[in-house]
């Protein structure tokens, strides 16, 4: 790619999708190793997320060709949508994350996938911590980058906890835009949307490879979808209560 393109914003967000696939090609394939195991084992994917990594965990959960071993964790006070404020002084504010698996009560075979741009605040780390210590391994979506440039609020990071961490490669900051100075066109939910979608590729890959079918939500808008659908939420409803509202 010529030096110009790369400077301009699509070329900037292109080099760093390169850069993820060759920092965290082979943890990729571990996760999605990790977390085939667990689903086949017969346990559920706990995700989680604070502020607008809960994009990331709308983006795993209930989603036209995502696992629907899927449950979302999360606490009403970290959902920026209707007082930001609160969301930030939550996410930063100890045990919210530690009430959050508290109140799921994972355990073996289930896995965790936290997702946290700077893995800075207790609410990600305190959910990581917890779950590793009820032996409910970690994939930390994160990135080392952001991290170096962000304030420590808790004595850990999210990716101490982990048994496996995916790095986004997002800079301090989130900011790409101008190459000069960044000041906006914010990059962690493209960079981290992306890595999702190799973790679910790589296990579609591994699990042909090994003649089994992970269960996955197909889109209700084709044929025959909602029927598909039905099923698997009649399967998972009472480990994934959010599927239905609880009832």
């Amino acid at each position: 790619m010529p030096d110009a393109a790369r400077q301009r914003l699509p070329g900037r967000v292109r080099a760093l999708l390169d850069d993820l696939d060759a920092a965290s090609g082979e943890a990729i394939g571990a996760a999605a190793a990790l977390l085939l195991d667990a689903v086949q084992a017969g346990g559920i994917v706990h995700v989680a997320g604070a502020g607008h990594s809960l994009v990331m965990v709308c983006e795993t959960f209930y989603r036209a060709g995502g696992l629907a071993a899927v449950r979302p964790i999360w606490a009403p006070d970290v959902l920026p949508l209707d007082d930001a404020v609160r969301s930030t002084r939550a996410e930063r504010r100890t045990g919210v994350g530690r009430a959050v698996v508290k109140e799921a009560a994972p355990a073996p075979p289930d896995v965790a996938v936290v997702f946290s741009t700077s893995g800075s605040n207790p609410y990600p780390v305190e959910i990581a911590e917890e779950c590793a210590a009820r032996d409910v391994p970690v994939v930390a979506v994160t990135s080392a980058r952001a991290a170096s440039g962000a304030a420590a609020r808790a004595a850990t990071t999210l990716a101490d906890h982990a048994a496996i961490v995916v790095d986004t490669r997002v800079p301090p900051g989130d900011v790409l835009h101008p190459p000069e100075a960044p000041r906006t066109a914010a990059v962690s939910t493209i960079l981290a949307a992306y890595a999702w979608s190799r973790i679910l590729a790589d296990l579609d890959d591994l699990a042909a490879a090994r003649g089994v079918e992970p269960p996955r939500w197909t889109s209700a808008n084709v044929p025959g979808g909602d029927e598909r659908n039905t099923a698997l939420i009649e399967r998972y409803r009472h480990r994934v209560p959010e599927l239905t509202g609880g009832e």
